[in-house]
């Protein structure tokens, strides 16, 4: 990645806080697998810690110490006695920090702490024991903790019920990057393509960092995803398994909700999942609650509801990217993105990953309606046909509703030049506003307002347009 980190002042602003304060703190940073966790530490500290360790993916406990004290040792620059448990380990770590000069913050970092509580290993508690006994009751500590399993740091260290409740002092979560900041990041790396190749390519990669950073910007966008999903041991070919297992134990059962959301675009009520899988209950809970911590799925209102009727909706590029085009596809085309692109499959897959675009950049569409000081709700709309009613069924993907009691109506459309509205599709969005205010029964003011990538084509049918949001307005900030 580049020396410059991009879109993470806050972040540095709240480690740069704690570093100052008067008091020892306790900061855990999460978010999903490749988001830049350990990026953003190393170079905030320029890799200078008084101890650091990593923990490792599927490795017992013993290795682990044994790990841990060799980072002691090579940190202390002395022996280090033979540890058998992970509170001798601890108390290892405090003898050695005591040797520190008192006047400065001493910085802790455990980078991919999940892992290190394994089975019967007594981790969760030792580390308990070692802040509350020890590190807590000093001003001059910094104990930094990463993790990509984001539940794992929320259950046991957040929302943690015995030793730990409460101590956590700074509580960092690291997002994808939205566009405004892929196309900083990008050009900094001397980027030269447009914004339609730069949406394009967030359509895939979803603004994670890691994956950008793979991106040989020297060629095009059809160059670079032929050769990191298609040619012949293409770096990210293996990814998703990878990802998946990396993040979630029972993975299987993260992956089989994932894929039926990405076999239903729309998206899926909680009910419908259950029904689908077989799972229930406040296990089917904790498992949608995670991916939705990991940035992987997003639930939306249902219109009229905060609660009942939400909408499940699976938002991660990289993975429906991998479920249309990678996982089935037993073509030997090194060249078979280029070969594809203007396809009829492609194209769908654009205009219903532009739709994602748009719902991950509402505070974007929001400016550019001039509402962004506005209280409004941002919610989508699902209705089956009802025959007795003489109603057909409909969906609005995305509503903004607004404290004023305007309703923007959105729709999405994703082209390679400016959107032309045809006589049949405006007597469709006619009929559909027609059929919201029935099925809803609401008396506020309804508009329509259409974001596409470059605009609406003027002509008779543009004046059911009411708004207009294009792809550069979701490009700023």
């Amino acid at each position: 990645m580049q020396d410059k980190l991009v879109s993470r002042d806050r972040e540095c602003d709240e480690l740069q806080r704690c570093l100052e304060s008067d008091r020892s703190e306790f900061v855990i940073i999460s978010g999903r697998r490749r988001i830049g966790k350990t990026y953003l530490i190393d170079k905030f500290f320029n890799y200078k810690y008084d101890f650091t360790f990593v923990g490792e993916h599927n490795t017992p406990a013993s290795v682990q110490i044994q790990n841990f004290m060799r980072a002691i040792k090579r940190h202390s620059k002395k022996r280090q006695p033979k540890a058998e448990t992970w509170y001798d380990a601890f108390n290892a770590l405090e003898d050695y920090l005591e040797t520190l000069p008192s006047d400065r913050k001493k910085v802790i970092f455990i980078d991919e702490m999940p892992w290190m509580d394994t089975q019967r290993s007594n981790f969760v508690n030792a580390l308990e024991t070692f802040w509350n006994g020890w590190g807590n009751r000093r001003t001059d500590i910094m104990l930094i903790a990463t993790g990509s399993a984001t539940s794992w740091m929320a259950d046991k260290i957040e929302a943690n019920q015995g030793g730990l409740h409460a101590r956590v002092t700074c509580n960092l979560h690291l997002s994808p990057f939205n566009l405004h900041e892929t196309e900083e990041y990008l050009r900094q790396r001397n980027c030269r393509w447009d914004r339609y190749q730069i949406l394009q390519c967030y359509m895939i990669f979803g603004g994670v960092p890691f994956y950008l950073s793979l991106l040989n910007t020297s060629d095009s966008l059809a160059q670079n995803i032929d050769r990191l999903f298609f040619a012949d041991g293409a770096h990210l070919k293996g990814e998703f398994d990878e990802l998946y297992n990396a993040l979630f134990s029972n993975a299987d059962t993260y992956i089989s909700i994932v894929k039926l959301l990405s076999e239903n675009k729309s998206g899926l009520t909680r009910e419908d999942i259950a029904k689908a899988t077989g799972l229930e209950g406040s296990f089917l809970s904790k498992i949608l609650k995670n991916l939705e911590r990991c940035d992987f799925v997003t639930r939306l209102s249902h219109f009229g509801s905060k609660t009942r009727g939400s909408i499940f909706r699976l938002t991660d590029f990289f993975t429906l990217f991998y479920y249309k085009f990678i996982e089935s596809n037993n073509a030997k085309d090194e060249r078979w993105w280029s070969n594809n692109m203007d396809s009829r499959s492609v194209s769908a897959w654009m205009g219903l990953s532009f739709e994602l675009v748009c719902l991950a950049h509402h505070r974007q569409i929001k400016a550019a309606l001039g509402i962004a000081g506005v209280g409004t709700a941002i919610s989508s709309w699902r209705s089956k046909a009802d025959s007795d009613k003489n109603m057909p069924g409909f969906q609005i993907d995305m509503i903004i509703e607004r404290a004023d009691r305007i309703i923007h109506l959105c729709e999405m459309k994703f082209s390679t030049d400016r959107y032309a509205i045809t006589d049949n599709y405006e007597m469709k969005l006619r009929e559909r506003m027609g059929l919201f205010r029935m099925a809803t029964k609401t008396r506020k003011t309804l508009v329509i307002t259409f974001v596409t990538t470059y605009g609406v084509v003027d002509g008779k049918h543009k004046s059911i347009v009411h708004s207009e949001v294009t792809m550069d307005d979701l490009f700023k900030s």
